[in-house]
């Protein structure tokens, strides 16, 4: 088994490439949804498809207190469905309890998946990652923010929920698990794993909702976003942020909240990635 400590020391240290494999995995998949049935149905429509009979995946859904059909939705394909209370650092910390695999993929209900990045996650051995992201509906300026947040994503090594984070159970257990504070836990979380080593990419793409930059617009967004990451690196309270984060905001100009809703952007329950 030389050539596997092998392998594994060449992702931990970047070397050989951004990742390597280790077959028989199982990998769990958490999804927090908070009013999110329209996306969710979708996304677990994308990974019924890409299962295969050698991949030994399982989904949990939690559900933050949904009142749509969210649960409904969830209970005809998740593997379990977890209810608690809302904020997605909770959720995702109901979720890891509640799953069993040796790779846990968090993927937000707005994600579409592409059938090879199931088995890609399922089968890295590298300690945790990421994959590329782009957003749909699709835009020259929504494809400069994808690009930005890649290569801020390469250098800092800070990844946010909306790029798909996944880690092996192992490295998450070593590292606490997932912080539960209200905001920011998927920059939080991402600090805690670089202790371990920077981040792998795999070669994959998911695609994403851009719901926050569709009803704010894009420029208010990116400095809205930048702000806060900026007070959080200077030691603001997560809670504090939480609040200025979810207040309710104009809608720029040509947005419309109701009629974001009728396209499937959950206005409750943004992400928390920073472009």
């Amino acid at each position: 088994m030389r050539w596997l400590a092998t392998a594994c020391e060449q992702c931990l240290t970047g070397r050989g490439g951004d990742f390597c494999y280790l077959a028989g995995m199982t990998l769990s998949i958490i999804i927090p949804v908070l009013n999110d049935a329209a996306g969710l149905q979708v996304l677990l429509e994308d990974l019924g498809k890409a299962a295969q009979p050698d991949l030994h995946v399982e989904i949990v859904v939690v559900d933050g207190g949904s009142s749509d059909a969210s649960v409904t939705v969830a209970n005809r394909a998740a593997t379990r469905v977890v209810r608690t209370s809302p904020g997605r650092g909770q959720q995702l910390a109901a979720g890891v309890a509640a799953s069993t695999g040796d790779v846990i993929w968090f993927l937000h209900a707005d994600s579409r998946v592409p059938a090879e990045a199931l088995r890609l996650v399922a089968t890295t051995s590298a300690p945790w990652g990421r994959l590329r992201l782009r957003f749909q509906p699709d835009s020259p300026g929504l494809r400069m923010v994808a690009t930005c947040m890649h290569w801020r994503s390469r250098l800092s090594g800070i990844c946010t929920g909306d790029q798909g984070m996944w880690v092996r159970r192992s490295v998450l257990t070593c590292v606490g698990g997932v912080p539960t504070q209200p905001l920011m836990e998927d920059i939080e979380l991402s600090r805690r794993l670089k202790r371990v080593g920077r981040p792998c990419v795999l070669p994959a793409t998911l695609t994403t909702s851009p719901r926050r930059w569709q009803r704010d617009g894009l420029w208010r967004t990116i400095v809205s976003m930048w702000w806060f990451r900026l007070r959080y690196f200077f030691g603001a309270e997560p809670g504090d942020l939480a609040v200025a984060y979810r207040r309710p905001r104009r809608p720029a100009a040509g947005g419309d909240p109701a009629a974001a809703r009728e396209r499937g952007v959950n206005t409750e329950h943004d992400d928390g990635g920073c472009p």
